[in-house]
């Protein structure tokens, strides 16, 4: 009985563990189903919840210059288990242990390698442009210009020049050295910045002085000779072909019988000074222009208006530009040196050459004087670039064949004309390298000029009532004794 009960009991016992065990695996599969059919129907109601993970690109790379032929050795944190080279004909990875890996440049081009565990997880990533081999001329413009901060990249196949220079001079002397050096049709762009690029300042004189000396004299006879059927008509007139033409219209006539004798003499002496002392600053490399002069017209053609009748006809007018003209570039070399490129123009109206095209219409010729050069100069030196002295004689003697080679009587048959033209120009050239300065630190030429009164004008003949420098006592209520103006000579 006994026995029965403990088996009776230990049956009981296993059935409750037993359906106990069931219901636990049998939760267990419902909430496992549960999930499968929320993730499938997650799976259906968003569809782009499953996420594509790049694990290796671009954006994770480091970029490596590296030149042809030249390599890189790289260490890498873990074991490479593989390794991934976009195309080995621009880069090549040789690996040599677990985790060092070397990159060697085969071509120009650029390429991507990327290095991989044993999960396949990225280690590194490396993007790598290969560019001809550059170290040549890096060494050789630290040579060239050890105070100078140039830098040499390599773009593709052309060359990047960089970094900064002390002066135009050097950036386009290192441009024309790796232009040689790297050869081979390649592209050089200068980049180069130039430091404080300085300031020249260009003091010129231009001064000439003109004497023309002109005599004319000439007998113009007019008359007639014979008698009866036989007379003889004759009539000279002189040309004065040296200048052009007579100085004056005043004549002298003295008439004997039926012959006048017109006498035509005038002498001419003058004198042309001219002045000009421009200042011209301008950045270093670059060209600056002055012109301090005018414009006249020259007519190049006619404008006519056929709707009219008669056609209506205007002349057209072309412009023409004299005075003192003045072109620079200036290159700072090196401290107080400078290449110069400068010219010079000195140009005034003239009556010689004119063209006459009718009686109220007369167009001037143009008198130049030019020149141009290129010189190397220090800081505050004169240099004369046109030290011209130039001296013309016309002497011209117009007559009746025979009668003028008379002695005594032959003047009354010739004229004489005379033109004497002397020219000195001197043209002084100063630059200067100069720095900014302040306002109060310039003077104008007005500065302290007040006007009179009228009494004062009228009364005294005076112009100006103050008239001083910057810096001066300008008081109205001071005495002044004494001559003073504006333009005193």
């Amino acid at each position: 009985m006994i026995r029965q009960g403990y088996r009776t009991m230990v049956r009981s016992i296993t059935a409750r563990r037993l359906a106990r065990h069931t219901a636990l695996i049998a939760a267990a599969l419902v909430l496992s189903l549960a999930a499968v059919g929320r993730s499938q129907s997650a799976e259906r109601i968003e569809p782009g919840s499953t996420s594509i993970q790049i694990a290796a690109s671009e954006a994770t790379s480091r970029f490596v210059p590296l030149g042809i032929g030249k390599s890189i050795v790289i260490d890498l944190p873990r074991d490479i288990r593989d390794i991934l080279v976009a195309d080995p004909k621009i880069a090549n990875a040789v690996v040599r242990s677990a985790r060092r890996a070397y990159i060697v440049g085969a071509a120009v081009g650029q390429t991507n390698v990327f290095f991989f565990d044993a999960e396949g997880r990225q280690i590194a990533g490396l993007d790598i442009a290969v560019t001809r081999d550059l170290n040549g001329v890096r060494q050789t413009l630290r040579q060239m210009f050890p105070d100078g901060d140039m830098r040499v990249d390599g773009v593709g196949d052309g060359v990047v020049l960089s970094g900064s220079a002390s002066s135009p001079a050097e950036a386009q002397q290192a441009f024309d050295i790796a232009s040689r050096l790297v050869g081979d049709n390649a592209k050089v762009v200068n980049a180069i910045t130039v430091r404080g690029r300085d300031q020249v300042l260009l003091k010129v004189t231009v001064a000439e002085v003109k004497r023309d000396v002109i005599k004319q004299l000439g007998i113009n006879l007019n008359g007639s000779v014979g008698q009866g059927a036989t007379v003889f008509n004759f009539a000279t007139a002189m040309p004065f072909s040296a200048f052009g033409q007579a100085l004056s219209a005043t004549q002298g006539a003295l008439t004997y019988q039926s012959t006048t004798a017109t006498l035509q003499a005038m002498e001419r002496a003058g004198v042309l000074r001219t002045l000009a002392e421009p200042n011209l600053s301008a950045i270093s490399g670059e060209s600056a222009t002055f012109m301090a002069g005018g414009e006249f017209p020259v007519p190049t053609g006619l404008q006519c208006d056929t709707t009219k009748s008669p056609p209506v006809c205007q002349p057209t007018l072309d412009f023409k530009k004299f005075g003192v003209g003045l072109t620079f570039t200036p290159v700072v070399l090196s401290e107080g040196r400078i290449s110069l490129k400068v010219m010079t123009e000195v140009s005034d109206l003239s009556t010689d050459n004119q063209l006459r095209l009718s009686d109220t219409l007369i167009v001037p010729s143009i008198r130049v004087r030019r020149a141009e050069t290129t010189v190397e100069i220090p800081s505050g030196g004169s240099l004369a670039i046109a030290g011209m002295i130039q001296e013309q004689t016309k002497q011209h003697i117009n007559g009746l064949p025979g009668l003028m080679q008379v002695p005594v009587l032959g003047a009354l048959f010739r004229s004489r004309d005379y033109v004497n033209s002397q020219t000195e120009l001197m043209v002084i050239i100063t630059p200067y390298v100069v720095k900014p300065v302040a306002t109060k630190d310039l003077a104008r030429p007005d500065d302290g000029f007040a006007d009179v009164s009228d009494p004062s004008t009228v009364l005294l003949g005076r112009l100006n009532r103050i008239y001083g420098v910057a810096g001066t006592n300008t008081d109205p209520r001071r005495a002044y004794r004494g001559t003073y103006g504006f333009i005193m000579d």
